[in-house]
């Protein structure tokens, strides 16, 4: 089996001899997916060589770990047709552990110690954030499939991510300008006209919360805490104040934008201080997890506190989605958690960009990503038929399982978002989709 630096230690849920255990299995895992080992270099006579940086560890693991476990899937689908540049495409996997600073190591480790030549990373915005710019001074590609902040865009519009003409960054989800909209829309249409907002300080739930509360006002709502607005230290154990700070003043809805281990214990110090009572817990992506209900705990009577809680994510509608459910499905006898179509394209995007240069080269695969992402050329879902198409020098449009991948100037997709309730066993249930206010 090749080698690889993974750290798949899913300890977020289980007690600490079988997070052992799941660490071993998860790494196991990905040691049969990815073919060849770690090499210094990922130069023109080798085979593609890759890297994820994602958190298998930290306050994002419950989403994160469905997400690592994609990248292998795409590139072993990859492989098994051929390879890239008709040589085998290697995987080295970090895990970021939700944390800029850990983070920016693990990047500095994949480019410059790995020479790895793109990277499907990261989910935390503030993880990318501190990713990006090791990834454009490399001239390495860096896609994200679920940093979502609103600093990327206008970051990409100052020309932050280009080294010469080309970028070196892109996303596979879209930015939580439209999410924001489309929660403000979601409040609005289920007769909300006074609420509180409460974020973890970070990249994502600052400008989360800001898009949010201008768009609920362009809808005639009001922003109860929009002077003071209620952010909490994700480094943070006690959250009491901030959760009184987020329910006073009687708000119909709390828009709630959270990490899952932090934003549990707010909700909880919310409900333990009788602050709930008539209050709609409103969610956002970040706390998209079946452990999410468990992790904020039940009430006396034996409920789940954010029972009937509504939230949003990032939905997937693409043309690749049923065969990437059936594959998922195969493999992990479940449909595909959240994110997981978004990681699916981000991993495909980056071996059609390669296959398109007919190079390794990070630079020549960053300049093909929206060729291959927006075309024209030949529409397809399948990765084998469109790296045959691109042997044979054909042009592709690759058609995503979160949808049609179309990236902008910014590196920005378009997307469509879900609905989604905590139903009475404590497992979420989408209910509907919502399109983002204009």
């Amino acid at each position: 089996m090749p080698k690889h630096n993974s750290k798949i230690l899913n300890n977020y849920r289980y007690p600490r001899h079988w997070r052992r255990l799941t660490a071993l299995t998860s790494a196991l895992f990905l040691s049969a997916c990815q073919i060849g080992g770690n090499t210094s270099s990922s130069g023109e006579g080798e085979g593609l060589k890759i890297g994820s940086l994602l958190p298998s560890t930290g306050d994002l693991a419950p989403l994160g770990v469905p997400m690592i476990d994609t990248v292998p899937l795409a590139v072993d689908t990859v492989n098994d047709c051929g390879g890239v540049n008709g040589k085998p495409v290697q995987l080295v996997s970090e895990d970021d552990e939700t944390d800029p600073t850990k983070g920016s190591q693990a990047m500095t480790n994949l480019v410059e110690n790995q020479k790895i030549s793109a990277v499907v990373g990261s989910f935390a915005s503030s993880v990318s954030q501190a990713a990006v710019d090791i990834a454009v001074r490399n001239q390495v590609l860096l896609i994200s499939p679920g940093s979502t902040s609103t600093e990327f865009t206008g970051r990409a519009q100052n020309g932050d991510f280009k080294s010469g003409e080309t970028a070196y960054w892109a996303r596979t989800a879209p930015p939580d300008t439209y999410q924001a909209r489309a929660l403000a829309k979601l409040a609005n249409e289920k007769g909300f006209t006074k609420v509180s907002t409460v974020s973890i300080n970070n990249d994502y739930g600052i400008s989360f919360e800001q898009e949010f509360i201008k768009s609920f006002k362009k809808l005639g709502g009001t922003v109860l805490n929009e002077s003071k607005p209620t952010r909490y230290d994700p480094k943070a154990t006690t959250f009491d104040s901030e959760a009184a700070a987020a329910f006073a003043n009687k708000p119909e809805a709390v828009i709630a934008i959270l990490y899952p281990e932090t934003g549990a214990l707010l909700l909880k110090s919310a409900y333990e201080q009788g602050l709930m009572e008539g209050v709609q817990i409103m969610l956002t992506d970040g706390v998209k997890s079946d452990e999410f209900a468990t992790q904020v705990g039940k009430s006396s009577d034996g409920k789940f506190i954010i029972t009937e809680a509504l939230g949003t994510v990032p939905g997937a509608d693409g043309n690749a989605l049923e065969s990437l459910t059936a594959l998922w499905k195969s493999k992990k006898n479940e449909a595909p958690p959240a994110y997981v179509p978004q990681s699916w394209d981000a991993t495909a995007l980056v071996l059609l960009a390669a296959q398109a240069a007919k190079s390794n080269d990070g630079a020549a695969i960053a300049a093909k990503l929206r060729d291959v992402a927006n075309g024209p050329g030949t529409e397809t879902t399948d990765l084998c038929e469109a790296i045959k198409l691109l042997e044979q020098g054909e042009e592709i449009n690759y058609q995503g399982a979160s949808g049609n991948v179309d990236i902008d100037e910014n590196g920005d997709v378009l997307g469509v978002y879900d609905v989604w309730t905590v139903k009475d066993d404590g497992k979420l249930n989408v209910i509907g989709q919502v399109q983002p206010a204009q």
